[in-house]
């Protein structure tokens, strides 16, 4: 019996592709570079900053630059960060049935935590939600098992009765680390890396509906 499902945020519960990519094409603008699609873009979504500035300006950690170009990429997401960010179809259902079945449900990110509760809000999910763990809530963010582990603390959860729902392979090795059950969506930005097949979640799917059945 499922006691609790926590959920990643970027690509798995809300579309913030458009509001990410519109941030990078915004400072690409400022650089005098051409915008990029967002249809080219939104497979770096789930990487966030990191995987966006690579995406646009071929930046790594590495490079003298990075610091400072991501820097300004997060003051642009930040000055518009839930402008055509929404639930993907089907999320605003699962949410009000877990709610109706009293199963409490949380966010756990790689995305920081004052950008997550921003964008949270902007959902008006902030009060709905059990746990909003960010990426700097823990000490080590996916795919280490701390985060996952700090939310079922929150939660009040074993995390063998907990599932863990993703849209990128490190959350399949956060839930696995952690002992969660793990859900991967195949609707969801799922990276550059191997395909979703090749993951080791205990489920795939391909809609939000689909995993109400696995709460049984």
């Amino acid at each position: 019996m499922i006691a609790a499902v926590l959920f990643d945020l970027d690509g798995t519960l809300a579309d913030t592709a458009r509001d990410l990519g519109g941030a990078l094409n915004r400072l690409l603008a400022e650089e005098g570079r051409p915008a990029i699609p967002y249809e080219a873009l939104r497979p770096h979504v789930s990487g966030g900053a990191r995987a966006l500035l690579r995406a646009g300006f071929g930046l790594t950690p590495a490079d003298d630059a990075y610091m400072e170009f991501q820097r300004r990429f997060l003051a642009h997401y930040e000055a518009a960060i839930c402008i055509d960010t929404v639930l993907f179809d089907g999320i605003a259902a699962l949410l009000d049935e877990l709610d109706v079945r009293a199963i409490p449900w949380g966010i756990v990110t790689n995305k920081s935590q004052r950008f997550t509760l921003a964008v949270v809000e902007g959902l008006g999910l902030r009060h709905r939600a059990a746990c909003l763990v960010g990426g700097d809530s823990s000490p080590s963010p996916k795919p280490a098992a701390s985060p996952l582990l700090l939310a079922c603390g929150l939660v009040g959860t074993l995390p063998a009765e907990t599932l863990y729902v993703g849209d990128d392979l490190r959350d399949v090795v956060a839930g696995k680390a952690a002992g969660l059950g793990t859900v991967a969506v195949s609707y969801g930005y799922l990276g550059d890396g191997p395909p979703i097949a090749e993951w080791g979640a205990d489920r795939i799917v391909d809609t939000p509906g689909e995993i109400l059945a696995l709460l049984d």
